[in-house]
C-alpha cells in the first residue's frame, strides 16, 4: 500500500519509523511519503496560510499550495484523496477495512482554522475525523489513520489471526488478555483460560466481550 501526505509538518510523521508500522516501512509492506505543502507554494515568503474572507479568529490554509502538493503527488488522481476534518465522517471499523483495500491514499492534513472550501471541493474526495473534539492539526489524525489500515495490510502484524477476535472486529469490544505469572500480586488467570477447553474458553471470552460491550459502550449493542 501506498500512503501520501500533504502537510506542513512532516518531520512529524518520523514516529511511523519505529514498531510494527516501521517494519511494515521497512519490509516495503507500505510506503509512506511526508510531502510539505510549504515546497509548493507560490508564495516568496514561504507563505501557506491568510486570514479569512468574512472575518473571524485565526488563519486559514490558503488552496494554492495545498492543491498544487496534492496533484503533484497524484497526477493522474489514481489515489483515494482524504481529508482529516473534525467535520468528516467518524473513522470506525468498517472505514478502516474499507481503506486497507486501497493501493493508494492520499492524506490532507490541516491546520489553523482549516483550508479553503474550494481546495476540499476539488481535490478531496472524503473527510474523516478522529473523534468528537478539535486538535491543532491534522497530523495526528492522519497517524491514527495510517496505524489502524495499515495493520489490516497484508503480512504487517505476521499473522492474519491477530486481528480476528481484537475489539470492533465483530462489532463488540474485546475480551480480556492474560499471561504469565499465573498469579500476579494475589490475582489469579481465570482458571477457563488453563482447562484447555477450547469450548469452554471461547464461550468465557465471548461473555466477557458481551460484559464489557454492555457495561462500557452499550450504544455498539444497539447495533
Amino acid at each position: 500500500m501506498r500512503i501520501d501526505v500533504a502537510t506542513l509538518f512532516p518531520e512529524m510523521f518520523d514516529c511511523l519509523s519505529y514498531g510494527v508500522i516501521g517494519r511494515a516501512i521497512e519490509n516495503k509492506l507500505i510506503s509512506v511519503n511526508a510531502e510539505n505543502i510549504r515546497d509548493h507554494t507560490a508564495d516568496k515568503h514561504g507563505k501557506c496560510d491568510d486570514t479569512p474572507f468574512g472575518g473571524g479568529a485565526g488563519m486559514v490554509m490558503t488552496p494554492q499550495p495545498i492543491h498544487d502538493t496534492i496533484n503533484a503527488l497524484d497526477p493522474d488522481r489514481k489515489a483515494l484523496r482524504i481529508y482529516m476534518s473534525p467535520k468528516g465522517k467518524t473513522l470506525d471499523q468498517k472505514t478502516v477495512l474499507r481503506l486497507a483495500q486501497r493501493e493508494w491514499i492520499l492524506i490532507l492534513c490541516g491546520n489553523y482554522e482549516g483550508v479553503d472550501q474550494r481546495v476540499i471541493d476539488e481535490d478531496i474526495d472524503e473527510e474523516i475525523s478522529v473523534g468528537d473534539y478539535v486538535l491543532t492539526g491534522g497530523e495526528l489524525p492522519a497517524m491514527v489513520l495510517i496505524n489502524a489500515v495499515a495493520r489490516y495490510v497484508k503480512g504487517v502484524l505476521g499473522s492474519d489471526r491477530s486481528t480476528d477476535e481484537e475489539s470492533f472486529s465483530d462489532g463488540l469490544l474485546e475480551y480480556p488478555q492474560y499471561t504469565r505469572p499465573r498469579n500476579f500480586l494475589g490475582k489469579e488467570v481465570p482458571e477457563v483460560l488453563l482447562s484447555g477447553d477450547h469450548a469452554a474458553i471461547a464461550k468465557w471470552r465471548r461473555e466477557k466481550q458481551l460484559e464489557i460491550t454492555r457495561l462500557r459502550r452499550p450504544d455498539l449493542l444497539e447495533k
